[in-house]
């Protein structure tokens, strides 16, 4: 049973829908021959599945928002929302977030709104909801462009640090990202001054530096001298074609190499000797687009819309997804000889590399975030209420997160493992707020078996619970909706505008209540009411936790913690434990949320239309094998969407 029925989008069986000749006809000029190679026999069954939703949209969905959506939300839509345009571009990209909110609003019962003309009955929500999910079928077979971005400022240094020796730390001094939907693909001159800077940093360690290890780096990046009589253009196009093909993550091309050779030879035009020309050179190589962007290795020449990546761009997607680093010389030799493609050698380097401990960085570019305790350690937490909440403890907390995660994926558990485990990762600064630190001493991380149902996964750790607290107590909301949206995958409505903050509506006739009573104070209000019901009982039944994930027996009030709730389904808990174990049954779903966020993560992209028809193929899979999580990243991995490429616009 479903903890949110009417959250839940059940495929209807398409068998019932009639034929609507003029609408297939539409779809089936809709489907380009888009994909090659193994995925083109599937065109057919999708092309007919677009067909059957083509008929659920214009028999079902266009009229039900016509009926109750379109009258608010048209040409001049409110909140700027006009889902009358979007009707009219369904199965294109751009009306997917349209999509997604009238879902999540219609889920919610926020609309239509309960004081409107017109309210679709619980049944016709729940058919609206059925027939949504069908939309997807309407979007023709496509993997989407290859992304062409920037290294994120950790990547940057971790490939400096991987091709030339250096610390990743030289690149600390670059600014902090902000992504957005997504990575940036520019430089702004700011960047590109600093970048410049790091490379002459780079260059002076490396090459100019004495001693051993340094003659030992320039003569592996450059070779030795050449002898008066050799050729010097020809040795520096040698060596530039060496230092490129580390560089570029890939082989370059016969201008490329022009190009650096030109670089090499200004320098001698200077007055500069040979080594300090392909210096030079290397500092021209460092501030190129080649390295500090991940591009296509060139131009496909195919009549196909769809293409495979090549090897070049599949070691780089791989190695950065899983180690935030440059292919290395094993995958790199993969490339060169052609065999990434193949889906059993992909399998085996996602285990080789996952055993590596540059797979660290997958905790680093995903696991923090998906947790939401990236910003754990600059966090504001009142001082005086919560003196624990010390530097020492935050590193604590980000680290059991993030050898609870490695230890998931590292060997290679089920992710509802996520949710309810027995054992954590504690050290004496930790221990104190799990009451073990009469058996926890020291610093140093340890696993610790766990005897506390309350204690073990994601909903019991401290690091979570801290990062959806505010500074000065607990938020059932933030808590609530972090576990919705986080851990079950929802979309949640963001909240009407003008609302007040709990502080906010403090009066004489308030004081004294709970947190839990000023929270439900949100349920009298119509336009509140209904997103409070599903998000409450979640936060309320994880109120025994204070806002930095102690276990406490009474609030700030003085009075009795009150962690029971009934969630949508009917379904009730009186306890935390009770809580995790309901949400624990939901694996399917579970599982489902961190395949969607780990393939947006690695596609660099949100997911939209046709990546949820390849999700649904991948969960056959990984639900054969137990939802295990290195499961998930072979699949994601081996997919369609990771290893094929759109070329062509669709005509």
């Amino acid at each position: 049973m479903s903890l949110f029925p009417m959250i839940d989008s059940k495929l209807p069986g398409v068998s019932r829908l009639p034929p609507i000749l003029g609408v297939v006809l539409t779809v089936a000029f809709l489907l380009p021959s888009l994909a090659g190679g193994e995925y083109r026999g599937s065109d057919a069954a999708h092309a007919t599945l677009m067909a059957d939703a083509a008929v659920v949209f214009e028999e079902d969905v266009r009229p039900f928002m016509k009926k109750y959506c379109i009258e608010c939300h048209g040409p001049r839509g409110e909140a700027g929302l006009n889902l009358d345009a979007t009707l009219k571009t369904i199965g294109e990209s751009s009306s997917s977030q349209h999509l997604k909110l009238a879902v999540a609003r219609v889920k919610a019962h926020d609309m239509p709104p309960i004081d409107g003309d017109k309210i679709p009955t619980d049944e016709e929500r729940q058919q609206f909801l059925e027939w949504m999910g069908m939309l997807k079928y309407m979007s023709p077979k496509d993997p989407g462009p290859f992304v062409i971005r920037r290294l994120s400022k950790i990547e940057y240094g971790n490939t400096l640090q991987a091709l030339y020796g250096v610390d990743s730390s030289i690149a600390d001094d670059l600014p902090e990202e902000v992504f957005g939907a997504g990575y940036l693909n520019s430089l702004s001159p700011l960047q590109s001054e600093l970048l410049l800077g790091i490379a002459n940093k780079v260059v002076d360690r490396v090459v100019n530096k004495k001693g051993k290890a340094a003659a030992a780096m320039r003569t592996r990046l450059f070779g030795d001298t050449p002898d008066d009589e050799a050729d010097l253009r020809e040795a520096a196009r040698q060596v530039a074609r060496s230092l490129a093909r580390d560089a570029y993550r890939r082989p370059a091309s016969g201008a490329e190499l022009d190009l650096l050779v030109r670089v090499f030879d200004l320098g001698r035009d200077n007055g500069l000797e040979y080594q300090d020309s392909l210096s030079f050179m290397l500092k021209a190589i460092l501030v190129s687009p080649q390295f500090l962007f991940i591009t296509p290795a060139g131009e496909v020449e195919s009549e196909e819309a769809i293409v495979p990546l090549d090897n070049y761009q599949l070691a780089s997607r791989l190695s950065y997804f899983l180690w935030m680093a440059p292919p290395d010389a094993e995958l790199s030799s993969l490339a060169d000889e052609g065999r990434l493609q193949d889906s059993d050698t992909l399998r085996t380097q996602v285990t080789r590399m996952l055993a590596d401990p540059r797979s660290r960085a997958l905790f680093d570019g995903f696991g923090s975030q998906w947790l939401g305790v990236d910003k754990l350690e600059s966090q504001t937490f009142d001082p005086d209420r919560f003196p624990l909440m010390t530097p020492r403890m935050r590193t604590a907390m980000i680290e059991e997160a993030r050898l609870f995660f490695e230890s998931i994926v590292g060997e290679n558990q089920s992710v509802v493992r996520f949710i309810d485990s027995d054992y954590t990762f504690l050290n004496g600064t930790l221990a104190k707020l799990y009451g073990l630190q009469k058996s926890v001493k020291g610093q140093k991380m340890r696993k610790v078996a766990l005897t506390n149902p309350n204690r073990g996964g994601i909903l019991g750790m401290p690091a979570t619970l801290a990062a959806t607290s505010f500074p000065n107590r607990t938020s059932p909301v933030k808590r609530g909706v972090w576990v919705l949206e986080q851990v079950l995958g929802e979309h949640v409505p963001p909240p009407p505008p003008d609302v007040p903050e709990l502080e906010e509506t403090s009066s004489p006739t308030t004081e004294g209540l709970s947190l839990r009573e000023l929270t439900e104070l949100h349920q009298d209000d119509v336009i509140c009411a209904t997103c409070h019901r599903i998000l409450d009982p979640i936060g309320f039944g994880l109120e025994n936790y204070d806002a930095i994930g102690r276990w406490r027996e009474r609030d700030d009030t003085g009075g009795p913690i009150d962690a029971s709730g009934e969630l949508l389904s009917g379904e009730t808990f009186d306890n935390p434990v009770e809580l995790k174990q309901l949400i624990s049954r939901n694996e399917e779903r579970l599982a489902r949320n961190f395949t969607e966020k780990l393939l947006a993560y690695a596609l660099i992209r949100q997911l939209k239309g046709y990546d949820e028809v390849v999700v649904d193929q991948l969960m056959e899979k990984i639900a054969s094998d137990d939802y295990r999580a290195q499961t998930i990243i072979s699949e994601i991995v081996t997919s369609y969407l990771f290893t094929q490429r759109r070329i062509k616009s669709e005509t």
